[in-house]
């Protein structure tokens, strides 16, 4: 029996994953743009002539308010409660409402949870994978779940639901012998062939000895019924997988509820794309600002205490003794006069340019809805238990807000747990509660 999928299949399939990458080019670049700006190394980000050379500080007031977000998201952690649809489901879901939790737990969900959250405040969108992976449990199989990098996952450009697309591919870097240990097929085809984004790191990561592997879901339409979802793992252009090639599943799909096994969780939504945008985007000009304002007062600060002088040339005065503090004398050769020495004065601060710089931080603050009551903080004269608890409540409607859209990405989760249980457990299996 001919393979379905083969090489010619596996080079066209190629050559749309490189038009995709090109129409998600300007998302790429943000994502890896904002990732520094989460690190406080945004200053790589900008040009500015004039700091060339100058101490850049970097305050954390957007971290701040990232990692507060990310507080709020912790602290309302999910947990499945299944509601029967009709009478005879009120077994099951009893039964589901107590599985879930466990499966969730051995799946270390927690961690994909807050992995997913850092994510979507920092690229705008939080992406989990639902996988059945067969070599779970010893070998019997379960569900694996994993928070996904939305910079090596492409799409067609334009869609707005990830379902929509015809292809979804998601890209992963793997080491060369580890893959072809297992894959002997690829001996002799191992290697960086295909260009991958790559984030700006500290250190140097060396990746001549891995190779980037794609894992390929695509919809075959059919005459009746939900088109077919079939999937083909390819690596340089040698098939790995494919479950067109596979008996078993060539006319039944990979997955019998159809769809690409992603949810797209975003913060901020963006027509004509599955992916949004985040606070990062939102606040980085206002942190620049702040940023540059910070440069130039702690470059007055210093310069301010520190005592400089101006020398009219063969005015005879010692300059190493005059810039040494720990000398109480110091010698000049003729006359010194105020046009042969004269102090270097700088002005201070002004008060209104600090003031100006609060009501910039201010300004980040309550375009992030992090403001100092929502911290747990209060202006000045607001005393009454009452009145805070008031306002810490109406201040955390923006969190409340994107909670929901985590919470209705969580029920798509369980729907796709359920639907992985129903079509991959065939066997009685015990759960401690």
């Amino acid at each position: 029996m001919t393979d379905v999928i083969g090489t010619e299949q596996v080079a066209k399939a190629t050559a749309l994953l490189q038009r995709y990458k090109t129409g998600k080019a300007a998302l790429d670049k943000r994502i890896v743009d904002n990732e520094l700006w989460f690190r406080m190394q945004h200053w790589a980000n900008y040009k500015n002539e004039m700091m060339e050379g100058k101490p850049k500080p970097s305050s954390g007031w957007l971290f701040n308010s990232i990692a507060n977000k990310h507080a709020d998201a912790m602290d309302n952690y999910p947990e499945p409660n299944v509601l029967p649809r009709a009478a005879d489901d009120e077994q099951t879901a009893k039964v589901l409402s107590k599985i879930l939790p466990v499966l969730l737990e051995q799946a270390e969900y927690e961690q994909v949870y807050s992995d997913t959250w850092w994510r979507k405040l920092k690229q705008g969108t939080g992406v989990k994978g639902i996988f059945w992976d067969p070599g779970l449990r010893n070998g019997v199989g379960d569900i694996s779940i994993k928070s996904m990098d939305l910079l090596m996952m492409y799409w067609e450009p334009g869609v707005m639901d990830i379902q929509d697309s015809p292809h979804l591919f998601s890209l992963a870097v793997a080491d060369n012998e580890q893959l072809k240990a297992q894959y002997p097929q690829l001996e002799g085809h191992t290697g960086s062939t295909l260009e991958v984004a790559k984030y700006i790191h500290d250190q140097s990561i060396d990746t001549s000895d891995k190779s980037v592997v794609v894992d390929w879901y695509y919809k075959k339409a059919r005459e009746n019924g939900p088109p077919l979802l079939h999937y083909c793992k390819f690596c340089n252009g040698v098939v790995l997988y494919a479950s067109e090639n596979d008996p078993a599943l060539a006319d039944r799909g990979f997955y019998d509820h159809g769809k690409y096994p992603f949810v797209f969780d975003t913060l901020f939504v963006e027509e004509d794309s599955p992916a949004g945008f985040g606070y990062i985007d939102v606040m980085k000009d206002t942190q620049t600002a702040i940023d540059e304002m910070n440069a130039a007062m702690d470059e007055n600060v210093k310069l301010s205490a520190k005592a400089r002088y101006i020398i009219q040339d063969g005015a005879g005065i010692n300059e190493k003794e005059l810039a040494d503090f720990g000398k109480d004398i110091v010698h000049a050769a003729g006359r010194v006069t105020d046009e042969t020495l004269r102090p270097l004065q700088t002005a201070g601060l002004a008060g209104n340019l600090i003031t100006y710089r609060d009501a910039r931080v201010a300004e980040l603050k309550e375009i992030s809805g992090n403001r100092d009551v929502s911290q747990g903080g209060t202006t000045s004269g607001l005393t009454a238990a009452s009145a805070i608890a008031a306002l810490q409540e109406a201040g955390s409607k923006l969190s409340r807000d994107m909670l929901k859209s985590a919470y209705r990405a969580f029920a798509k989760e369980c729907y796709f747990i359920i639907d992985l249980m129903r079509q991959f457990y065939d066997e009685s299996r015990v759960y401690r509660i």
